[in-house]
């Protein structure tokens, strides 16, 4: 297990956690080396010295790194008041910001991006991690399926990388920097981000034909669109002059909030936070991605605790020689309901649905594999999971769709969200086979259906103006137990 801070120093200078090999045998205790003394003064009371200068706040070195041009617009004005006229929201919205924003921000500047950056996620998700949009984007960047599939973010039974903070805003960058290579202009590559970077593409190219000017306030666009960067002038407008806007920020230390620990051992979520001597809903705060009761299905995990926790948690568990899972694989048999397996487990039905994933008109197959209790944490439960497959349930309608030329099986399940194995099994096809012929029709079932994924953003496109953000409401908060509390919205 390594364990490393989630940081790189940055003017002012603050102490990065170096990284930590974590020995078998009880790690020495690690004692902080003593502040640099500070020349008295002529002036100094017997028997002290002065006291160090304090950090400087993060608020000041985001405000140093805006870089993008002011937005003159009238749009700007009512989303001030908007977020002026719900500081319940702002509040919340800072709150959540906390845990992530330090790490946002030296991600942002070792790229070379302007600091308002760091801000996107307040437009997006007002940093929850837990949201989810209508069109089913998800986590404090607002991903959606094929897009974080795209970016390296990976989806299925056990997590959803697209919460995953760390994975999610390595994606999001990258996916910002490229869109600013391919229109060099940061306005444009948030328009991109927002509406889908062929779309922009053809609003600037028909500018372009007609002889009209290509900035972003000159484009033809969604309602959506036009509102999404004067979002983020108003939050950056509030960040630069509070007091203004009669805003209290509260001081954000520019300093590391969590490191990152990378383990190979399957664990409880409870047990994981019990380790690190934290709230559940603390824990899942900092590690959102993980979607069942069990953090397994790979080979190594990697989960964020506050940097006071960390070194506390991997003493603990080199120390522990009790199990770690109370979880284990179990396959439904011919004839049997979810309810009378939930009986067998001393599980309520809805519960045992809800730690599966599963829909309350799913319908689940004979064979289909579940994730039940065990009587307590045991090593047998361990071993269960790594031998089994879990699948998710699908939950969508289901359709044919007809295959077009240049078209490959994993490319159309990735479009829909759904395994390509679960493809190639509803219709019949061998274990390895990923061409289809143009024309071919083939069986799906998945959320996004065609009347649903029309205007989808797949790799490199966005989500149509029809949406809830461009309504201006908040995503829903995803209900998927357990989860962490937050605020009543995405944004909430």
């Amino acid at each position: 297990m390594l364990l490393a801070a989630c940081a790189t120093p940055a003017p002012p200078p603050a102490a990065p956690l170096p990284a930590v090999a974590v020995p078998a045998a009880p790690p020495e205790p690690v004692v902080a080396a003593p502040a640099a003394a500070v020349a008295p003064t002529d002036v100094v009371a017997a028997g002290l010295e002065p006291l160090p200068p304090p950090a400087e706040d993060l608020w000041a070195r985001i405000r140093r790194g805006f870089a993008m041009p002011d937005i003159d617009d009238p749009l700007v004005a009512k989303w001030e008041q908007w977020y002026v006229s719900r500081p319940d929201y702002v509040a919340r919205m800072i709150d959540r910001s906390r845990r992530y924003l330090y790490y946002i921000v030296v991600e942002v500047e070792e790229r070379g991006m302007p600091l308002e950056i760091a801000l996107l996620p307040m437009v997006e998700s007002a940093f929850n991690p837990n949201a989810m949009s209508s069109a089913r984007a998800s986590g404090i960047w607002q991903f959606m399926p094929a897009t974080g599939t795209h970016y390296g973010l990976k989806q299925n039974f056990w997590f959803d990388s697209r919460r995953d903070v760390v994975a999610a805003t390595e994606g999001a960058l990258t996916y910002l920097q490229k869109l600013h290579g391919d229109f060099g202009d940061w306005q444009l590559a948030l328009a991109g981000y927002n509406w889908g970077e062929g779309n922009v593409a053809r609003a600037v190219a028909k500018n372009q034909k007609t002889g009209l000017p290509t900035g972003y306030a000159d484009l033809r666009m969604p309602d959506e669109t036009r509102n999404y960067l004067p979002k983020l002038q108003a939050l950056k407008n509030m960040v630069r002059d509070p007091e203004k806007y009669g805003l209290d920020l509260g001081d954000i230390p520019d300093a590391p909030y969590f490191a990152v620990i990378t383990m190979a051992k399957k664990i409880d979520v409870k047990m994981a936070a019990k380790l690190a001597e934290m709230p559940v809903d603390e824990f899942q705060y900092l590690n959102p991605q993980h979607n069942r009761p069990v953090i397994a299905g790979a080979d190594q995990y990697t989960i964020l605790l506050p940097i006071d926790r960390a070194e506390l948690f991997a003493a603990k568990l080199n120390l522990t020689d009790q199990p770690l899972v109370s979880w284990q694989a179990y396959r439904m048999r011919n004839g049997e309901t979810l309810a009378q397996v939930a009986a067998r487990f001393g599980l309520e039905a809805e519960a045992l649905r809800a730690v599966n994933g599963i829909g309350a008109k799913a319908k689940v197959p004979v064979g289909h594999t579940l994730l039940v209790p065990t009587q307590g944490p045991a090593e047998a439960a361990a071993d269960t999971l790594s031998q089994a497959v879990f699948t998710t349930v699908p939950q969508g309608r289901t359709f044919y769709y007809r295959v077009n030329r240049g078209d490959t099986l994993v490319g159309i399940a990735t479009r829909y969200a759904v395994a390509p194995a679960d493809l190639r099994r509803w219709n019949g096809l061998g274990p390895s086979q990923n061409t289809v012929a143009a024309g071919q029709k083939l069986r799906n079932t998945s959320d996004l259906a065609p009347a649903a994924a029309k205007g989808k953003r797949a790799a490199g496109t966005r989500a149509p103006a029809a949406t809830a953000k461009a309504k201006g409401k908040p995503a829903a908060v995803r209900k998927n137990p357990p989860v962490a509390k937050a605020g009543a919205a995405a944004g909430g």
